[in-house]
């Protein structure tokens, strides 16, 4: 028996495994119809646009949306561009994910290592607010936000961020520890290492795999997200409330050609991160899902 037969769970015929292909071809071409709408469209000048016939390709190709997008086009009353609202979002993002995820996995360590009474109860507290929809949250995070002097500011929008998801990181990490075995943290203990040395010397450095799913997890959620930055952003407003901002502009004429580059660039970091990382995302999440 082959090895590609041996590691293959269902055996399949060349006609079968050729239409299973088609099929996820044509699902596939499917789902990138309109970034294609988007890229084309994106280095078009808006008379090509407005004349119909989006699916076709460029007549006369420019980078001019692009370069409106990022430093020129009308945000609100400023023509500043994205280019602002990129920096603060990446201010914004690196540290709430850094912090959630360290956070996260301290938690995980605590829940299935230093195990005390009523531990399982406060993990299926902090499980329920994987749950709590974000509007529910708005009034208590706006008083919580303005006793702390941290409303509209890019602080408070990373302690926002990083409390609405420590529930994630701390489910990820505990069930990834869960599968650790625990004689080798109480031999570590014998040895005479105490709390931080044992999760720094062996719990953090075989957490990469499941670090790297709650960093995508993480930087996909708070990156995209628009409520909490239009909520309590103020005048540090994140990528995306930038760009509505832009596309639902009344003043004007529609620069859609503006308005797909800028959605591109929005949207340039998650890709950047799936490409580079995805491939360790389901690695991750089935690591901790055997135990032995």
């Amino acid at each position: 028996m082959s090895v590609a037969a041996q590691d293959t769970a269902v055996s399949t015929g060349r006609i079968t495994r050729a239409f299973i292909y088609l099929i996820l071809l044509l699902f596939a071409l499917f789902y990138l119809l309109p970034l294609y709408v988007m890229g084309v469209n994106s280095v078009k000048p808006l008379s090509e646009i407005t004349g119909g016939n989006m699916m076709a390709l460029p007549k006369e190709w420019t980078l001019d949306p692009w370069r409106s997008a990022w430093s020129t086009a009308q945000i609100g009353v400023n023509p500043t561009g994205l280019k602002p609202y990129f920096l603060t979002s990446i201010l914004m993002v690196v540290p709430a994910v850094a912090i959630s995820t360290m956070l996260g996995a301290i938690n995980g360590y605590i829940l299935t290592k230093w195990r005390f009474k009523g531990d399982t109860i406060i993990f299926g507290l902090m499980l329920f607010s994987c749950f709590i929809p974000f509007q529910i949250v708005l009034i208590p995070m706006a008083r919580v936000l303005g006793m702390l002097g941290m409303a509209g500011s890019i602080q408070g929008l990373i302690l926002v961020h990083v409390v609405y998801g420590l529930g994630f990181s701390t489910l990820y990490f505990r069930n990834y520890y869960a599968a650790f075995p625990t004689e080798l943290v109480r031999a570590a203990q014998i040895d005479g290492a105490g709390f931080f040395r044992i999760f720094w010397r062996i719990m953090l450095p075989v957490s990469g795999p499941i670090a790297v799913v709650c960093v995508i997890w993480q930087f996909t959620n708070i990156w995209n997200d628009f409520l909490f930055g239009a909520s309590f952003g103020g005048t540090t407003q994140p990528m995306t409330v930038a760009l509505n901002n832009l596309v639902q502009s009344s003043t004007g004429v529609k620069e859609y050609n503006v308005h797909f580059a800028a959605a591109i660039l929005a949207a340039i970091p998650t890709l950047i991160v799936y490409i580079v990382a995805g491939r360790y995302f389901v690695r991750g999440l089935m690591a901790g899902s055997v135990k032995g």
